[in-house]
């Protein structure tokens, strides 16, 4: 017999959420193959079975936490395991025993026919609490019911039972509402709960500020607008603006390299290496994938390993590897139409650069001359622990000055 173990992931991983078996026992798995998804604090990991055989026992559901090292299932390396499995009386009698209790839950539903697909441990608290499988809804897009399901909906249930014999009105009130139906409960993945998190806890341990500024980006995107389909044609990559914020962020942090520092203890720690995480919006969360040795690449290198990380990220195929690390941040809330935010910072970086809506809006030329130009505002989030105020404007200024002027990126490469 061999198990199954939570193998260990990164320094700073110990646990994760078992979010799907993709093997049932019985099934036989092949030495490298794919049998779970885990779903850490930063991005979800598909193990894979370190022995062949066949899958005796699932001891961890899904939905459930495991930490790192723990047995998690059993692989009958003889390959015999369904059959020496039934030959055990005890787990023999809890076979039937679930069984009968899954024929009696389908008649009581009167429809065997449509019996709702869920997961193990969707099914076992499910008969734990008298709940009907029909009657919950599930936000898996194949439409199974799973374990966070169950626990989401009998939260409304229970609680009008609590409220009724409490006398103010105004709770009774919420009680209803819920039990109407107009309120749904979801619970966070642990990615959301990370986030949270580590977001509350820079504003706890930060002195965070913000300053902001605005960008003429009328010569960027005369530069795009020449240069694109040549620049397409040849790096077989479109040319975007965030290698021209990459590449100015860049000279920047050369030019005051406290913002590509962090503080560990009593000290600053100067990184002399520029690692740019670029934040990317997903389904379950912002993720900040990392362009390492940003200062090292073309600009085609920039936007084509930018455009990969983006993609990865959205089909969660991200590595732990492009996740960690990261020396300042870039976040583009523009792609949503914002044009005025505050970024929090992405500890323990003390610096992060906000991009925005880019929109036509009038600008004086001169004492007489007065145009409509493309104009962003950016802002530059920054701890004032280490970094002044005089600092982090003319940081934020030099990046202006260097869109303004993009020459001077393409004379630097």
């Amino acid at each position: 017999m061999a198990e199954i173990k939570v193998p260990e992931l990164a320094e700073s991983i110990l646990e994760g959420t078992i979010s799907s078996w993709l093997k049932k026992p019985g099934d036989k798995i092949e030495k490298g193959e794919y049998i779970l998804e885990l779903e850490t604090d930063k991005v979800n990991v598909e193990i894979t079975a370190e022995h062949s055989g066949v899958l005796k026992e699932i001891l961890k559901n899904e939905g459930d936490t495991v930490e790192v090292g723990e047995v998690i299932g059993i692989i009958d390396e003889s390959g015999e395991g369904v059959e020496q499995a039934s030959e055990n009386p005890v787990q023999e009698g809890k076979k039937e025993e679930a069984v009968k209790e899954e024929i009696t839950e389908e008649e009581e539903n009167g429809d065997n026919n449509h019996r709702p697909i869920a997961s193990p441990a969707a099914r076992k608290l499910a008969r734990e609490k008298g709940i009907d499988l029909n009657a919950v809804p599930t936000r898996d897009p194949l439409g199974r019911v799973r374990k966070q399901d169950i626990e989401a909906y009998e939260a409304p249930k229970s609680e009008p039972k609590v409220q009724e014999v409490q006398v103010p009105k105004q709770q009774q009130n919420v009680a209803s509402v819920e039990d109407s139906n107009r309120v749904e409960r979801i619970r966070m993945t642990r990615r959301r709960q990370t986030i949270a998190k580590r977001l509350v806890e820079v504003q706890h341990t930060a002195a965070m500020l913000t300053t902001f500024n605005e960008v003429d980006m009328t010569a960027v995107m005369n530069i795009r607008k020449r240069r694109k389909e040549q620049f397409f044609e040849q790096h077989d990559v479109r040319l975007g603006f965030m290698s021209f914020f990459t590449k100015a962020v860049v000279a920047a942090l050369k030019k005051f390299p406290l913002l590509n520092a962090e503080i560990q203890g009593d000290e600053i720690v100067l990184k002399k290496y520029y690692d740019i995480g670029v934040a990317v919006s997903t389904d379950e969360g912002l993720v900040v994938p990392v362009v390492r040795d940003a200062d090292r690449l073309t600009f085609a290198q920039i936007e084509r390993e930018i455009a990969e990380l983006a993609k990865k990220a959205r089909s969660n195929k991200l590595t732990l590897k492009e996740l960690q690390g990261g020396t300042f941040t870039i976040t583009n809330g523009g792609i949503f139409g914002s044009l005025l935010s505050t970024p929090i910072l992405n500890g323990p970086q003390v610096g992060i650069l906000g991009m925005h809506k880019i929109q036509l809006r009038p600008v004086a030329i001169d004492e007489e001359r007065i145009e409509n130009r493309p104009m962003m505002y950016i802002a530059l989030s920054y701890d004032h622990r280490i970094i002044d105020g005089k600092e982090a404007v003319s940081f934020l200024a030099t990046i202006k000055e260097l869109l303004e002027d993009p020459e001077q990126l393409l004379l630097e490469g």
